[in-house]
């Protein structure tokens, strides 16, 4: 089962290493290497990733955070 890791949050700088988009899913490997995918790639994947006893920092829930403050009509 994946676990989360007590790492730093992952930000704009991160990258996807399959398209380049922004990381939202890092993947620490038992051999110590390190992965990043964007939600969807992450998705595609993290299952066969954790069978693989990898440690996963899934940071996804942050796009639909950011998708309701966007969407939230602006204050005065």
């Amino acid at each position: 089962m994946p676990t989360t890791l007590a790492t730093s949050p992952l930000t704009t700088a991160d990258r996807c290493d399959r398209c380049g988009a922004q990381a939202y899913v890092r993947v620490m490997l038992a051999s110590g290497g390190e992965l990043l995918f964007c939600a969807h790639h992450g998705r595609e994947h993290t299952p066969a990733l954790a069978s693989a006893e990898a440690t996963i920092q899934d940071e996804s829930d942050r796009l639909f955070a950011e998708q309701t403050s966007a969407s939230a009509p602006a204050r005065d």
